[in-house]
C-alpha cells in the first residue's frame, strides 16, 4: 500500500515528507494506522547523529493507533485493537524479560539497523530504495508495519492522542523517578531538564511521595509549567540551585538528582554529584552523544559520601504493566497527560515542531492523523 510519512535521507537535513511502499505484514508482524506520534528529542538525535542510526529512516517511535491487519503467528493483538508502541520490544522470554526489566529485552539489539526484527529486510520504501524505522517503529506516518513484540493493547477509551505519549517520554520520566531512582516519602529531588521526559519525572516523584521537587530549566515558560506538574521550587541552572537546596535541606542536599535535559554532557555530571546528598542518586536518562567518552566528577566524593551514579532506559520499567497502570492513574485524574500537550501538528509540519521544541516552546509537540 502507499502511505506517507517523514524520512531522514541525510545527517542535519530537514525531514522530508514522503510517498512510501509499505508492504504487508510478514509473520509476527502488525499493520498500525497511526492516530498520534509524539515529537521526542530522540529523534532529534538522528538528525544530529548524536543517535548513529542507518540512514535513510522514518523517523517517530512514541505513536499510538489501531491494528489493521496482522501477519501470520500473531498472537498478542487483533485488527481494531488500539495499541501503544514501546520504543523498546519486549518478548517476554529472554533474561531481561523473564526478570522484570522489559526494557532491556535482548530485541533491542536491532534498534540501530532499522529493519523488522524477524529478517532483517526492510517493510518500507521510498524513491526505490528501503528506509528504516526509528526504533523499529517509525511513527512519523500515517501507517507502518511493527514486530507485535512492539505492540502493546490497551482499552479504547484512551484518547489515543494522549496514549502515544506512553510510548516513551511518560513511562521513561515516570520510571526515571520511581524505579531508577527510587525516591521515597519525603524525599527532595531535583529534575534537571523540564521537557517532555523531565515534567515525568517530576510526576514521579510527587506521585512517589517527595516532600521538595526542584526543577532546573534555563526556560522560565518550563520552569512555570513544572510547577503544575508538581515542582515545589523551580532554579534556573544547577549552580543557582545549590544555595536553594542548602537552605531547603540544611545543607544535606538533595537524596535523588535525575538528568533529563535535552542532550547530556559528561562535563555537568559533576555539577549533578555536587547537588546530591551522602548515599543519594544521580539518575542519568538524557541521551548523551554517542562518541563522548568523557566524564568530569570528584572520584573521591564519589567514594567518601557513597554516592551512586546510575543509568535509565525506558524508565528501567517493565511497559507492559507500567502503561496499562499509568492509563489508570490518568483517568483517575493523578496522572496529568493533557498538560504534557503544548502543541498539535499535522504531519506536515514536523519540522516546524522541531523548531519550537529547540527553541524551548514545547513541552511536547505531538503529530496528529486523520
Amino acid at each position: 500500500m502507499k502511505t506517507k510519512a517523514a524520512v531522514l535521507w541525510e545527517l542535519n537535513a530537514p525531514w522530508s515528507i514522503e510517498d512510501i511502499e509499505l508492504d504487508a505484514p510478514g509473520p509476527n508482524e502488525v499493520l498500525v494506522k497511526l492516530a498520534a506520534s509524539g515529537m521526542c528529542h530522540s529523534d532529534e538525535h538522528l538528525v544530529t547523529g548524536d543517535l548513529p542510526f542507518e540512514l535513510p529512516i522514518i523517523g517517530g517511535h512514541e505513536g499510538a493507533g489501531v491494528v489493521q491487519a496482522v501477519g501470520a503467528g500473531v498472537s498478542w493483538v487483533q485488527p481494531g485493537d488500539h495499541v501503544v508502541f514501546g520504543f523498546i520490544p519486549s518478548c517476554g522470554r529472554c533474561p531481561s524479560c523473564s526478570t522484570g526489566h522489559q526494557n532491556l529485552c535482548d530485541l533491542g539489539q536491532f534498534l540501530a539497523t532499522g529493519k523488522q526484527i524477524s529478517d532483517q529486510t526492510s517493510r518500507h520504501h521510498a524513491n526505490g530504495k528501503d528506509v528504516g524505522i526509528m526504533c523499529l517503529l517509525g511513527t512519523f506516518a500515517q501507517h507502518t508495519v511493527v514486530n507485535e513484540a512492539s505492540c502493546i493493547k490497551i482499552d479504547k477509551d484512551v484518547p489515543l492522542d494522549r496514549a502515544c505519549l506512553l510510548g516513551c517520554g511518560v513511562v521513561t520520566g515516570w520510571g526515571s523517578s520511581v524505579y531508577a531512582a527510587e525516591v521515597a516519602p519525603g524525599d527532595t529531588v531535583v529534575v534537571v531538564g523540564i521537557g517532555g521526559i523531565g515534567a515525568n519525572a517530576v510526576q514521579g516523584a510527587r506521585l512517589a511521595g517527595a516532600k521538595r521537587i526542584v526543577a532546573i530549566d534555563p526556560i522560565e515558560f518550563k520552569r512555570e509549567k513544572a510547577m503544575e506538574f508538581g515542582a515545589t521550587h523551580t532554579a534556573n541552572s544547577m549552580t543557582e540551585a545549590v544555595p536553594l537546596l542548602q537552605e531547603l535541606t540544611r545543607g544535606t542536599m538533595a537524596n535523588k538528582v535525575i538528568m533529563t535535559m535535552g542532550v547530556g554532557s559528561g562535563q555537568l555530571i559533576g555539577e549533578a554529584m555536587a547537588l546530591t546528598a551522602k548515599r543519594g542518586r544521580v539518575v542519568v536518562t538524557n541521551i548523551h552523544p554517542a562518541l563522548e567518552y568523557g566524564a568530569s566528577m570528584s572520584m573521591l566524593d564519589l567514594t567518601l559520601m557513597e554516592k551512586q551514579l546510575v543509568g535509565s532506559l525506558f524508565g528501567s520499567g517493565n511497559p507492559r504493566a507500567d502503561i496499562p497502570k499509568l492509563l489508570d492513574l490518568y483517568r483517575e485524574g493523578q496522572l496529568d497527560l493533557d498538560g504534557l500537550v503544548t502543541r498539535t501538528y499535522a504531519l506536515k509540519d514536523v519540522n516546524e515542531g522541531y523548531r519550537a521544541m529547540r527553541d524551548g516552546e514545547n513541552i511536547r509537540g505531538v503529530i496528529t492523523f486523520d
